[in-house]
Formats: C-alpha cells, sequence, structure tokens
C-alpha cells in the first residue's frame, strides 16, 4: 500500500453502521430493514463490500448476507444461541479446544462485517476477551499439552487484531516446540483488502510455523481484483489459502453459482475446503434449506467441477471429535 492511501483502519470506519444508511446507498426502500433485529445484532458492512451490490436489487446476495429482516425474530424450534454449545470446550478465556490436535484462540469479538448467519452471533465475547496480559494463561494451556500441533486465530475476526499484537502471540507460539501451524480464520480478505498491507504480509512472512489462511467466502459476486491483490499478497508470504463457505438459502443454492465461487477462487491461488450446513443459530433460520434439496444441489456441482474444486460437504455437530462429512 502506498503512503498516500488511507490505512485500513480509516476505511474500516468508513463503513455502514446502519441498515438504513445501507439501503439509503443501495436506493433501497428503508422498510427492508427491521430495526428490532439490528438491535439484537448490529449492522456493519465495509464500503468496498456495498460497492459489490447490485442498486436497486432487494434480493442482491451479498445484501442478503448482511440486512437485518424480521425473520431473525423468529423463535424457531432447534435453533439457539449456542449450536455448537462452545461454551463446554471453553476451559479459559479466549480458549476453545473442541478437537483434540488443535485450539482456537478468540482473538477479538470484533468484525469488519456482521453476516446475520454467524453461528458465533450470540457468543460471550466479553468473557472471552483477556487482553494481552490474559493470554499467558490460554499460551500455557497450550505448552502443557502436546497433543496441540495447530493454533487457530478466531474471533470476531482475527485481521482486525493490530500486528504488533498478532505478531507477539505468533513469537510466543513458535517458542512451543510441538506447535507447528498457525492457521488464520478470517473473512478480511474478501471484505476488507486493504488490511492485507506491508505490515501484515512482513509479519507473516518471518515466521517457522506453517501458515493457513482460511477465507470465508458464499458468493462469486464477493470476488474483485483487490481481492486477488490481497489473495496474492497472502500467498506471497507463504500462506496456504483454503476457502469454506456456508450454503445460504436464497444467496448460494445453486450448483452454477457454488462452480462459478469455486473457479473464481482457483484463479486466485485459493482452494475450496468446505461447504459447511447451516449452523442452527438462533436469528438465522431463513437461511436453511431442506438437507436433501442440499445433496442435490452437491451433487449437481460435483458434475461441473473437477474433484480438486469441489468443497467438502461438511456439518459441525456439538461434542464431535471432529466435522461431519455429509455423503449420500
Amino acid at each position: 500500500m502506498r503512503d498516500s492511501e488511507p490505512s485500513w483502519q480509516k476505511i474500516l470506519s468508513q463503513g455502514f453502521c446502519s441498515a438504513i444508511d445501507l439501503l439509503d446507498f443501495l436506493n433501497l426502500p428503508r422498510n427492508l430493514a427491521e430495526s428490532l433485529a439490528e438491535q439484537q445484532f448490529k449492522t456493519r458492512v465495509p464500503r468496498g463490500f456495498a460497492e459489490r451490490m447490485q442498486k436497486g436489487n432487494p434480493r442482491d446476495p451479498l445484501l442478503l448476507q448482511v440486512l437485518a429482516q424480521a425473520e431473525e425474530l423468529n423463535i424457531v424450534e432447534g435453533y439457539s444461541n449456542d449450536p455448537l454449545v462452545e461454551s463446554s470446550v471453553n476451559p479459559i478465556p479466549g480458549l476453545i479446544h473442541k478437537y483434540q490436535s488443535r485450539v482456537l484462540l478468540t482473538l477479538t469479538g470484533a468484525c469488519a462485517i456482521n453476516c446475520r448467519y454467524c453461528f458465533r452471533r450470540h457468543f460471550p465475547y466479553e468473557e472471552n476477551n483477556p487482553g494481552r496480559s490474559g493470554w499467558d494463561a490460554a499460551l500455557e494451556y497450550i505448552r502443557t499439552d502436546q497433543r496441540i500441533h495447530e493454533v487457530i486465530f478466531s474471533g470476531g475476526d482475527p485481521l482486525l487484531v493490530k500486528d504488533n499484537v498478532l505478531s507477539e502471540l505468533i513469537e510466543q507460539l513458535v517458542l512451543i516446540e510441538h506447535v507447528h501451524t498457525v492457521r488464520i480464520h478470517t473473512r478480511i480478505p474478501v471484505v476488507l483488502p486493504e488490511r492485507v498491507d506491508n505490515g501484515l504480509v512482513d509479519l507473516l512472512s518471518h515466521t517457522r510455523l506453517h501458515k493457513v489462511v482460511v477465507l470465508h467466502c458464499n458468493h462469486p459476486q464477493e470476488l474483485n481484483e483487490k481481492v486477488a491483490i490481497a489473495c496474492a499478497r497472502l500467498r506471497q508470504a507463504g500462506c496456504h489459502l483454503l476457502n469454506q463457505s456456508v450454503y445460504l438459502l436464497g444467496i448460494n443454492n445453486h450448483a452454477a453459482t457454488l462452480s462459478a465461487l469455486s473457479e473464481g477462487l482457483f484463479a486466485y491461488g485459493v482452494l475450496p475446503y468446505y461447504l459447511h450446513v447451516l449452523d442452527k443459530v438462533a436469528g438465522a433460520a431463513h437461511f436453511d434449506a431442506n438437507l436433501d434439496e442440499v445433496f442435490e444441489v452437491f451433487q449437481e456441482l460435483q458434475c461441473l467441477l473437477p474433484g480438486y474444486l469441489v468443497p467438502r460437504l461438511a456439518r459441525e455437530d456439538a461434542g464431535k471429535l471432529h466435522k461431519q462429512l455429509l455423503l449420500k
């Protein structure tokens, strides 16, 4: 990034934090948004992501991912605030240990974009933000369990954390001999690609750890030249790039759409990883699809793509020791 260009923090601050402002920008009626749903889960959309939306289209697939709607207020049986029961595997603040060989650190509760289907939309981030001084306990937990080989940075979105904090955490992980991989789960390179700047590339380039960046992109319309540049810079830093998507009714529930997404990602050097069925989080039931429909679309997708571009269809079940691959 050239010095004359605005910082990613400034670009983030210029995003939309109101559904009404977003609808005005898209020349859409204000009554499409539900204010009570927005009060329960705030709107947050970077301007660059909004610019990829189709103005005047109330069914735009990017808009529907972020727009607070009345359906979120419906109480639906089987949908809960903690669908993966993460509270049971949260032994110390900031650390989640679901799977034997890897742990997840919730570095922040903040995201650059608030997706309405997020399975952590009700997560108690206030109780899981130990701050810089509190990470010692999490690091000691990792240090004393030699089964742990991989540490996953998550959140929120971990790339909203400042470079010096990321660097310090990575440096501490390097000192733990049995840790060999750091994985970053992030939507940032897609929704705020300016964040992948010289500082981030530099700190990721200088570590012995294997680096895996798992993007979250659901629709080919999310991809543009700036995203391509961000992906290229992450690859330059030695990162392996994967993508996981969520199967969302009314957004990407067509084989042609998912095929275009896989091909678009691969053109950016990103390998499709998982296609998740929706986690049953309260407020997101209207995005869920019948499993028979999902299987039908997925089978069609396999006919459209070479095998290496077909993401694994998966579901995460609370208490299971791994994700469940769905096969029919």
